[in-house]
């Protein structure tokens, strides 16, 4: 595993979900996996409690962020975030709203101050947050919004990588048709030379190769079916070849995922949500790891929800956020090179 300087500041996600189980589940594999220095967000006897449900026998104790390190080989950090969780597991309750927020909060600010080296985040219930008024889709752009401190929000880039595979879709979560509209050609600009950008810092590709997927079957067959794929999409593609960017697209969505094609570029920058999700959630379901592109730290996730059906019931399986915890140390050791 990459040498990093700070250790990972990783939040549970949702108390009711199943974010405390597989970052239990995590530390206890860390020798298996050899995986980095991380501490837990939160209250220790919440963890402590879960982990006694979950039949774990888990030494947890109370650390500052510089002091994580040392204390995971033995036992498993948390850092106080001053909010205690009272949801018991599949029982989402409105109090978790704070519990969350504060840890994310926490995660960025250490981050930001250099007392961690990235940050990883299991998952959230938004409904829950929602209902407590907060105001964001999700995740990312609440990140955002705490990366800006007060001046201009970054863009965030959703990039979900595997070693199989790294995809970008350009618009996100939106329904079908509103997708449709808001796709631009300076939109997929934009989200492309993101990609490229990190690409190069974080992932250590000094010319990384990109394709670009058409939008229409057959990338609109030369017009036959529909006229975006020369009209949005080809003009976003010329304009990154034009900045030196290596791109080829508009591309058959179709044909850009099978094992030569793969083998052919870094990353595909795909139209829509389920262009990109769908054939990595198919080739890598275990080991896919959500990335945020764009932010002026290092934020990664599983790739999955919170799962109430099995919170608790030891169930869970912890690969997707191993292989979060893993891709973020790498990153780090990368930037930090």
């Amino acid at each position: 595993m990459p040498v990093m300087a700070s250790p990972l500041a990783l939040t549970s996600g949702e108390p009711a979900g199943i974010g405390p189980d597989i970052a239990l589940a995590a530390w206890l594999r860390r020798g298996e996996f050899d995986l980095p220095p991380f501490y837990l967000l939160g209250d220790r006897g919440f963890f402590a409690e879960r982990a006694k449900i979950l039949g774990l026998k888990i030494d947890l104790v109370d650390v500052a962020p510089e002091d994580a390190a040392k204390a995971f080989a033995t036992t498993l950090p948390v850092v106080a975030t001053g909010e205690v969780a009272t949801a018991r597991p599949g029982q989402p309750d409105d109090a978790s709203a704070s519990v969350v927020l504060a840890a994310i909060r926490r995660a960025v600010d250490d981050v930001r101050r250099g007392r961690a080296g990235a940050i990883v985040t299991n998952p959230i219930a938004k409904s829950v947050l929602h209902r407590a008024g907060f105001r964001h889709p999700g995740h990312t752009e609440f990140l955002a919004e705490l990366a800006a401190d007060g001046g201009r929000a970054p863009q965030p880039v959703m990039m979900l990588w595997s070693p199989a595979l790294a995809v970008v879709p350009v618009t996100v979560h939106l329904s079908l048709r509103e997708a449709l509209d808001r796709l631009s050609t300076d939109l997929i600009v934009t989200t492309a030379r993101i990609a490229v950008a990190d690409l190069r810092a974080r992932f250590g590709r000094a010319r990384p190769r990109l394709v670009v997927s058409g939008l229409n079957p057959h990338a609109g067959e030369h017009g036959a079916f529909g006229e975006e794929d020369i009209v949005i999409i080809t003009p976003a593609v010329e304009a990154l070849r034009a900045e030196g960017i290596d791109v080829r697209g508009p591309l058959p969505a179709d044909t850009m995922f099978h094992a030569a094609a793969r083998n052919s570029y870094d990353c595909a920058i795909c139209m829509y949500h389920d262009q990109a999700l769908i054939p990595i959630k198919t080739i890598a379901f275990e080991d896919a790891v959500n990335v945020t592109l764009g932010l002026p730290f290092i934020r990664t996730s599983p790739d999955h929800g919170t799962a109430f059906d099995i919170a608790g019931s030891g169930k869970a399986n912890p690969s997707s956020l191993i292989a979060a915890l893993r891709l973020a140390a790498r990153m780090a050791a990368v930037k930090s090179a």
